[in-house]
């Protein structure tokens, strides 16, 4: 075990290294950071000034092992919209993404493993057929679609929840919905798929003709090897989750880390941008290795 999880650590490392340098990289090359905050009027002489100010002119490579550095030691820069340090500008943000995120995932949970097992149960009947659908429909439909919807119908047309911010609890009910929508399918189908495997196998059968009810032989012994994977793909759907409120907080107009993401990529504050991409990213790679360490510690086969 504690092979397998320095290999994996190894692993997190270098892709922790990599998507910064890459990220890095694409933001920096992608527009002219000094020409984009000095504005469409200003003379060459004060775009130079400004890549000056802000270490602009120098190589790109030196640009990002000072960034790293900063960042090692704990300092993500300073914004050029607020003047303040970014760190304090994302923990001031931070508890309503996660808030957002984790009330997301559970209600996903909670609503996608007892249909995934119900469809695995009654395997190619309507119900079955009904819960791929439902999966179906909420890949394809676009989020922002379906949030625009809910805040149309429960705010505009009843009035029963508010349209945007986060102060209260209400704020948090139609976009955790809009994003629990998006994370079920693929727990619902992973769910479904790994119970009809599990309830195929030799052990089951034999829990059967020993006369074990229902309950016992679906909880005690087919959930624990079924639900391995998905374990695995909830931690990575928190991660996506985290990505996704970028788009949700934007139509919701809560003030937390995706919103901030896009206030700061239209005001070209480039040391927030990166700041939250390098935050998302870290989390990712974080949630995929505690996940492979779970189903390692779970499940002894993974680790061989």
């Amino acid at each position: 075990m504690a092979r397998y999880a320095i290999q994996r650590l190894l692993l997190a490392i270098l892709v922790a290294f990599t998507v910064s340098a890459v990220s890095f990289g694409t933001l920096r090359l992608s527009n002219d950071l000094a020409q984009a905050l000095a504005g469409e009027s200003a003379t060459v002489e004060q775009v130079e000034q400004i890549r000056i100010t802000y270490g602009l002119n120098r190589p790109l490579i030196f640009q990002y092992f000072d960034w790293l550095k900063g960042v090692l030691s704990g300092d993500l820069g300073t914004s050029y919209y607020f003047n303040q340090p970014v760190m304090n500008i994302i923990f001031e943000r931070m508890p309503v993404t996660f808030t957002l995120a984790s009330i997301a995932l559970s209600l996903a949970i909670v609503v996608s493993v007892p249909l995934g097992i119900i469809a695995a149960m009654k395997q190619n009947s309507w119900i079955d057929r009904l819960a791929l659908s439902v999966a179906v429909v909420g890949q394809a439909m676009p989020s922002f679609w379906l949030g625009l919807m809910l805040m149309f119908f429960f705010g505009v047309r009843m009035q029963w929840l508010p349209l945007s911010g986060s102060d209260t609890w209400a704020n948090f009910v139609l976009p955790s919905i809009v994003l629990a929508y998006y994370a079920s399918p693929a727990i619902m189908r992973l769910t479904r798929a790994g119970m009809i495997e599990v309830l195929g196998a030799d052990y089951i059968r034999t829990a059967r003709a020993k006369g074990l009810s229902g309950f016992q032989i679906i909880f005690k012994h087919a959930l624990r090897n079924a639900i391995m994977p998905v374990v695995a793909v909830a931690a990575v759907q928190f991660g996506f989750l985290l990505g996704g409120s970028t788009v949700i907080e934007t139509v919701f107009a809560m003030q937390g880390i995706g919103y901030l993401s896009w206030e700061s990529i239209q005001r070209v504050d480039f040391p927030v941008v990166q700041a939250i991409v390098l935050l998302f990213s870290m989390i990712f790679v974080v949630l995929t290795l505690l996940s492979d360490l779970l189903n390692a510690f779970i499940d002894p086969r993974v680790r061989s």
